[in-house]
């Protein structure tokens, strides 16, 4: 990793379901003069995209091909079975793949659950995407089991969605190309696992130092001056006081006890 290999923005991918305002914002926050540009990519063509090298790094579903792509674990998803809101399944709170046995449930071509098929009875045929399985769903003929970070990006007022305890489950990582980990890439990767700007790895911005230096002078200025006022008149006050004979005494008495020695 050289300065001259840095790219003059960070290019990221992200699938459906992840949401990556917050890591967007302190990066911008942190690299100003770096800007970060988000591409939109489905669950298939991440792997790729990362691979062929059309985004620096991406949050992707595992599994990825970890001989190419190296991945940092994030989050792992709780799957729903998403309804209509007045079926029956949404009086509970949580079901099973047995409570779906007689229930038609989609499988669409883009499902990224790590199963052969949904429990309950197979639909005639696969939708294409999640969305045309939504939409399916939402014309009453039959059901779908999906992460729950989709199933809120496809809300429905007159859908809702329960958990479903003993299906597949899917995990979010942040990968990228393992003989590409960038400056950058190491910079982002920070940003994720929560580094402060004085750990972060990797290359640091011109601006970040002097937003650091600047308050501490600022603070040792600020600070120095009434420790130099008071330490002066603190011990021009102690001096004051053992000076003078009068002084001296009045300041020993109370600690030696001398009265009390006398009597």
């Amino acid at each position: 990793m050289t300065g001259s290999e840095v790219p003059p923005s960070f290019r990221l991918a992200y699938v459906p379901g992840v949401t990556p305002a917050k890591w967007v914002r302190t990066w911008n926050e942190r690299f100003p003069d770096v800007p970060l540009t988000l591409h939109s990519v489905t669950a298939a063509e991440a792997p790729d995209m990362l691979r062929d090298g059309g985004a620096d790094a991406g949050f992707v579903r595992l599994p990825v091909d970890r001989t190419v792509l190296s991945a940092i674990p994030l989050y792992t998803e709780t799957t729903v079975v998403v309804v209509p809101k007045d079926h029956v399944v949404s009086a509970v709170d949580e079901v099973t793949a047995e409570d779906l046995a007689d229930e038609v449930v989609f499988h669409p071509l883009d499902d990224v659950l790590d199963w052969e098929r949904p429990p309950g009875q197979p639909a005639f045929e696969r939708p294409a995407t999640t969305a045309d399985a939504i939409e399916l769903v939402a014309a009453g003929v039959g059901l779908l089991a999906v992460p729950q970070s989709l199933a809120r990006l496809h809300h429905r007022k007159d859908l809702t969605y329960r958990t479903l305890v003993d299906a597949p489950q899917s995990s979010v990582a942040l990968s990228w190309p393992e003989d590409a980990t960038t400056d950058l890439v190491e910079d982002f990767i920070g940003v994720v696992r929560g580094r402060t700007v004085n750990s972060t790895r990797g290359r640091t911005t011109s601006p970040a130092p002097a937003a650091t230096e600047q308050p501490k002078r600022k603070r040792a200025e600020a600070a120095g001056a009434p420790r130099r006022q008071s330490g002066a008149g603190g011990r021009s006050a102690r001096s004051g006081s053992g000076s003078g004979s009068g002084g001296a005494k009045g300041a020993k008495s109370p600690r030696r006890g001398k009265p009390r020695r006398r009597s």
